[in-house]
């Protein structure tokens, strides 16, 4: 018994076998695991510190004078377009084929300059022809007038003299011939001829003798006024076909800028209006884009809102946060029945190059004291934003999440802010006071109450 209890106290000295540890595999794969799960974190880690959004306080802008009518100052809003107040096509007055066209779509012009010449070989010789006529009756009329000459009156006296001789000789012939008729010695014939010849040489005598009067006297005075005056029509066929070679070159009627280019160079131009596929009606069409007018139809229920002379803002779809000063200045002295409305004209005062016809625009009309009051026109209201918000001109609005520089033009300083003539249009959200190491595109969140 005792024995049997010893020999469970002794210690077994057999060397015991390990358990077997993990294989190389999985060793290198939680490696992996672990250095791709610290890769993770630090990318994490460096993503937010540079994508930390800076948190700021943000307000939103008040809508600007042409957003509703409802606000101060503004008593009407209408749509409409932007037009030329004088839109000229070039026409050409005469028939003819362009040999040359100068101008190009877009291009600006002079008063005076040449855009277009069209072919004069014909116009050229219609004026020769007309200064040849007029030479020839120039030439006739001093003939006329410097009357007949020496020569000419001493040769008509001449012929008067050969005449009366030659009569005195048919006198002498006819009385020597009748008695030797009536003694029977020559025939009845010889008497007839002899009368004959007597009496032609009596009519010439008067007709040399009213020639040689004449050439003494010179022209009338009535055939001197008649080829005066075929001198004058002479001299108006000259001007007619000058002016015809003269309109062969077509000039810009005013300073302007080409809309549009109607012709190219061998196509053939008509004084009247034709169609797309026939000779062209004009050549090109022009207007002064320092003059442009916004067209707009006033319903006849708003129409009473507005009057002559009445100030407005315009804005274009194309650039909201530009606004131009415009003015009412044509008010259609008819309205449109079948779409109720009137049709009313603004100019812009101060229109750029920001500015194109056709262009869609918007008018704010702005509310003015009736003359007599004691308070002045009401101003066109603007928008004001907290001084704090704006930083060396430029003021940051929140979009997509990022701060946005956006350069303003500044106004009036008053109590409640400073005024934005420019810049933004309203609706923004405005960040009143920048972190001064704010940047264009940082990423930002607004403060939560």
């Amino acid at each position: 018994m005792m024995d049997i209890d010893l020999k469970s106290l002794q210690i077994d000295r057999t060397p015991r076998r390990e358990p077997a540890g993990p294989s190389k595999w999985a060793t290198r794969w939680i490696l992996t695991s672990v250095a791709l799960l610290l890769l993770v974190g630090l990318g994490r880690l460096v993503y937010n510190r540079l994508n930390a959004a800076t948190e700021v306080e943000t307000i939103r802008v008040a809508a600007a004078a042409a957003g509703s009518a409802s606000e101060p100052g503004v008593v009407l809003n209408a749509t409409g377009y932007i037009v030329a107040h004088h839109k000229i096509e070039v026409a050409s007055k005469v028939v003819g084929r362009v040999a040359w066209i100068g101008v190009e779509k877009g291009d600006h012009v002079q008063q005076g300059q040449v855009i277009v010449r069209l072919e004069d070989d014909e116009y050229r010789a219609q004026l020769q022809q007309a200064r040849g006529a007029l030479a020839s009756l120039e030439a006739h009329l001093l003939e006329l007038e410097h009357g007949s000459r020496p020569e000419e009156i001493a040769q008509a006296k001449a012929n008067l003299d050969q005449a009366r001789a030659d009569l005195e000789a048919a006198r002498i012939t006819l009385e020597r011939t009748r008695p030797l008729v009536q003694e029977g010695v020559l025939a009845r014939q010889a008497l007839d001829d002899a009368q004959t010849k007597y009496d032609a040489q009596v009519a010439r005598v008067a007709s040399l003798e009213r020639a040689y009067e004449l050439a003494r006297l010179g022209p009338r005075q009535e055939e001197i006024e008649a080829t005066k005056g075929q001198i004058e029509q002479a001299q108006g066929n000259v001007a007619f076909a000058e002016s015809q070679l003269e309109n062969t070159v077509i000039r810009a009627p005013v300073t302007g800028t080409i809309l549009e280019r109607n012709v190219e160079k061998g196509e053939f131009v008509t004084t009247g209006f034709v169609g797309e596929k026939g000779a062209k009606g004009y050549v090109v069409s022009l207007a002064d884009l320092n003059d442009l007018q916004v067209e707009l139809d006033i319903a006849q229920n708003d129409f009473a809102k507005l009057h002559m002379g009445q100030k407005g803002i315009v804005t274009t779809d194309a650039y909201p946060d530009r606004k131009y000063e415009g003015v009412i200045s044509e008010i259609a002295p008819e309205a449109d029945r079948q779409k109720a409305t009137v049709q009313v004209k603004v100019k812009i005062l101060h229109p750029d190059d920001y500015l194109r016809p056709e262009m869609n625009a918007s008018v704010a009309f702005l509310s003015e004291e009736k003359p007599g009051s004691e308070t002045c026109a009401v101003a066109p209201p603007l928008i004001v934003v907290p001084a704090s918000a704006v930083r060396n001109g430029a003021v940051f609005v929140v979009l997509d999440g990022k701060a946005v520089l956006r350069p303003v033009q500044l106004g009036l300083t008053t109590s409640r802010g400073v005024q934005v003539r420019q810049g933004l249009v309203g609706g923004e959200d405005l960040i009143v006071s920048p972190p001064p190491g704010l940047k264009d595109g940082a990423r930002v969140r607004a403060k939560t109450a």
